[in-house]
């Protein structure tokens, strides 16, 4: 038996504010516009009999816009950022340059008082591996680029510095096949 989980990641909110850790602002005009742009090739999606997201705004606001109805799953969340939550990478870097340093470095390492990326991977991991065995109508989740960059991580069972290497576009959709004995494939669509 082998269950299918398609990761969709979630649609951008404000570009105009930068890219913050911890980020929860929902879409706004122009990342409604996008989802429902594509949702007529993203409709298809709406056919998985479990459908879940990360509990952020814009996780949920792309789920509405694509009609596909998500149920939020607290272990979906992004990483935990601690007290860097809601600052840029940018201002991190001018306030604790060696902070960002280790973290970037070191996957252990939380120098923000949250959570370590390989902690983050970890929890990932539990979700997919805690999925049902036997899934006849697939799976879905709407997730942060983080969240799918760590399914990808822990799927592939590649090393955690990987994770800073894979580019999440908005809207996009990432297919793991999961076989007996938890082992997960990538299967890439045309």
């Amino acid at each position: 038996m082998s269950v299918r989980l398609k990761l969709l990641a979630a649609g951008r909110s404000s570009a105009l504010l930068g890219t913050r850790f911890g980020d929860d602002r929902p879409l706004d005009a122009a990342g409604w516009h996008k989802a429902e742009r594509a949702a007529p090739v993203l409709c298809r999606l709406a056919a998985a009999e479990l459908r879940y997201c990360s509990p952020s705004a814009r996780c949920r606001d792309t789920g509405e816009a694509l009609g596909l109805r998500p149920l939020p799953q607290p272990a979906l969340r992004d990483c935990d950022m601690g007290r860097w939550h809601g600052r840029t990478l940018g201002e991190v870097a001018a306030d604790e340059p060696h902070a960002v340093e280790t973290w970037l470095a070191d996957p252990r390492s939380a120098p923000h008082g949250g959570e370590s990326l390989l902690a983050f991977i970890t929890r990932i991991g539990r979700w997919l591996d805690t999925r049902p065995v036997e899934d006849a109508d697939g799976l879905l989740a709407v997730a942060e680029p983080g969240v799918v960059r760590a399914a990808l991580i822990y799927a592939l069972q590649a090393p955690p510095h990987s994770y800073w290497r894979i580019d999440v576009q908005p809207l996009s959709v990432t297919t793991l096949t999961g076989r007996s004995g938890r082992k997960w494939d990538l299967q890439l669509e045309a």
